[in-house]
């Protein structure tokens, strides 16, 4: 449930001026401890300030004193995953150059941490946002929803349906689509996907990739292809033990992952089970973490552009935020999605 305070309308410099009779150029003087303000107006502005429980959001302090430095807050799923890594780079190369810090926290895939901290960080820290939203069944996604009400800048690493904000993402279908037309037209034909979190849009995307490519073959797509691993690497080591343990009888010779993490995690489990990498089974991640082309296998993955993703992130996030502040920037929802493309490693083979 979202907090009582996210709830509320944000106080504006207006509110307190209107409730104690002047101009809002009083109250930004009073805020800024000008001396030119007569005393008993002074009063009457701190007592509305203390009655209204104002606190000025990120922008506005930044127009009240423009010697602060900016902050944009970078709230990921979970620190731990280097795909996030990569993104925070290409976001905070594009923030030096204008001028602000990147600060980066985790909700841990916690959705009831992602709502505090997203609430906590636009209450008190923050010009913007750049979050990557947890989705689940159960996840309140209220928050996102206010900073919207709000006009909160932010930008979201992941679509969220139903809400209009900017958003830099991956054409996933497009990308997961090519994954698997390599292997099919490498002569696999029993291939499955290792899904991810369900309710993500990413996990969505990502299957309707891997079934575009059958439907264009004399392939027949049938549900029991999909398997539902998760995003981390223990997903991948756990559902690769126990699926190909249930399937040992007749194991598929291709494995498309969601991310490199789960595809990492599945090769662990296939060695563990005596199974060969590419010999027996063939396996494709997705993302390209640095890992990936050093493992003992070099890792076929389809490779996004992480970095250009926090960059173009920073940048829609800057106009906003300027946009705000009345310095031009553009207040327009702007949806960007890159192009993801194979890399072909070690991890795969062809069977004709």
């Amino acid at each position: 449930m979202p907090s009582e305070a996210s709830t509320q309308k944000r106080v504006t410099i207006s509110d307190v001026a209107r409730y104690a009779g002047v101009s809002n150029a009083t109250v930004s003087a009073v805020l800024n401890n000008k001396g030119t303000v007569k005393d008993s107006t002074r009063r009457r502005v701190l007592e509305a300030i203390e009655k209204l429980n104002y606190r000025p959001s990120g922008a506005a302090r930044r127009r009240l004193q423009p010697t602060l430095h900016r902050t944009i807050g970078l709230v990921v799923k979970e620190v731990d995953n280097p795909y996030f890594a990569d993104i925070f780079l290409g976001a905070r190369a594009v923030a030096n150059q204008h001028g602000y810090t990147v600060l980066i926290t985790s909700s841990e895939s916690d959705f009831t941490s992602e709502h505090r901290i997203v609430d906590l960080l636009a209450d008190k820290d923050v010009d913007g946002l750049i979050i990557n939203p947890l989705l689940e069944e159960q996840a309140d996604l209220s928050h996102l929803f206010e900073l919207k009400r709000r006009n909160i800048p932010f930008v979201l690493i992941e679509n969220v349906l139903g809400l209009q904000a900017n958003i830099v993402d991956v054409d996933n279908v497009a990308a997961s689509k090519e994954a698997t037309r390599y292997l099919i037209e490498g002569g696999h034909e029993r291939i499955i996907h290792f899904a991810g979190p369900r309710y993500s849009l990413h996990t969505e995307e990502r299957i309707e990739g891997f079934r575009r490519a059958f439907s264009e073959t004399n392939l027949i797509f049938r549900e029991d292809m999909i398997v539902y691993a998760g995003a981390r690497l223990k997903d991948g080591y756990e559902k690769g033990l126990a699926y190909f343990q249930e399937h040992r009888d007749n194991p598929p010779t291709a494995v498309t992952c969601y991310n490199d993490l789960v595809a990492i995690g599945l090769m662990r489990a296939l060695h563990q089970l005596g199974i060969k990498v590419p010999d027996q089974v063939s396996i494709i991640g997705y993302d390209d973490i640095a890992i990936a082309e050093y493992l003992p296998i070099p890792l076929t993955t389809v490779r996004v552009p992480k970095t250009e993703m926090g960059a173009k992130a920073a940048e829609l996030l800057i106009r906003q935020i300027e946009g705000a502040n009345g310095r031009g920037g553009s207040d327009a929802v702007e949806r960007i999605f890159l192009q993801a493309q194979l890399v072909v490693r070690n991890s795969t083979r062809p069977l004709k």
